[in-house]
């Protein structure tokens, strides 16, 4: 009887750290405008994982940050159309929460609907348009 109350202490106690972690992970979800006519092509670049995607009007993508970041941590987001220039943001994605990023239909950051904390973490990443503007 006790090895069973054990055993089931310890399972709920894995089951808690795991759903703990999985919430704590950052997370940043890019929604594309359901008006936008073209696909885009993207480049998640999460600490050098890179992953490659499309994304039709009204789609979303997203990915994780890490739950301990080092100094050296980045997360880059690169879209644009399947012809054409690509934008580029730089994300510090926040601990225990996930950050929705909004596109236009142009595929420019809508700063109408990203919510300003938001914004205040996207960076334009060195020597690339402005991906609020442009």
């Amino acid at each position: 009887m006790r090895k069973l109350k054990l055993r089931h202490a310890v399972l709920f106690a894995l089951i808690v750290l795991l759903t703990a972690w999985y919430a704590a992970t950052p997370s940043v979800v890019i929604h594309y405008s359901k008006e936008a006519t073209d696909e885009l092509r993207l480049v998640w670049d999460t600490q050098h994982q890179i992953h490659r995607e499309r994304m039709l009007p009204g789609e979303a993508s997203s990915d994780v940050g890490h739950l301990f970041p080092d100094e050296d941590f980045f997360m880059v987001f690169f879209w644009g159309p399947i012809k054409g220039h690509m934008r580029c943001i730089d994300i510090t994605p926040k601990r225990w929460a996930t950050l929705d990023i909004y596109l236009t239909e142009s595929g420019r950051v809508d700063i109408n609907k990203t919510s300003p904390a938001i914004i205040e973490r996207l960076k334009k990443c060195e020597g690339e348009p402005d991906p609020f503007r442009h």
